[in-house]
């Protein structure tokens, strides 16, 4: 029975939304769990999460403490700034993640440098396995984390950053791929 009452509400959720492509996006919605067996009881959030339960979660002092010293890249800012109201972005990352607590900080400070809408950024926290709530990592096809995913206004796919991306400097990544919209 209670399976079918959360399945019941997932369905009601997911239809339930009016945003267009990131309706199922658009409300906070996670699992909390601990990670006993690795890195000192990691707090794992799965889920829709937004930035102010990293701020705020003492459990994730790493975004705090990396934020002050991000150094986003410069063309990268310019590049949100020209475009920012052509696109969202979808994110992916663990709170376990030691990439993800090195790279999310800099993403914000990327954003607010450019003043990007807070609200065009959706942020998915994923398990160890890389699973997330409704089926969204299938959907997007996520196999790392953190993935930075900049999606056009219909929800189409301009680009992703995976990790470090190509360079190692996934903020400058994600500002070329921005760059190149019309």
């Amino acid at each position: 029975m209670k399976r079918i009452l959360v399945l019941l509400s997932t369905i009601f959720f997911l239809s339930s939304c009016s945003k267009g492509p990131f309706k199922q996006l658009s409300k906070v919605s996670y699992e909390t769990s601990r990670d006993t067996g690795h890195e000192g009881n990691a707090k794992i959030l799965k889920g829709i999460i937004n930035r102010q339960l990293l701020e705020s979660d003492t459990a994730f002092k790493w975004f705090n403490d990396n934020f002050k010293n991000a150094q986003p890249d410069a063309n990268a800012i310019e590049a949100f700034v020209k475009n920012k109201g052509k696109f969202s972005l979808v994110v992916f990352g663990g709170t376990w993640c030691h990439d993800t607590q090195n790279l999310l900080p800099t993403f914000y400070k990327l954003i607010d440098k450019s003043g990007f809408p807070a609200n065009k950024v959706f942020l998915i926290g994923v398990d160890r396995a890389k699973t997330t709530s409704f089926k969204l990592h299938t959907k997007y096809r996520i196999t790392n984390v953190p993935t930075f995913i900049a999606v056009d206004n219909a929800g189409n796919e301009l680009g992703r950053v995976i990790e470090y991306g190509k360079t190692g400097t996934p903020d400058k990544e994600l500002g070329e791929i921005v760059s190149r919209i019309q």
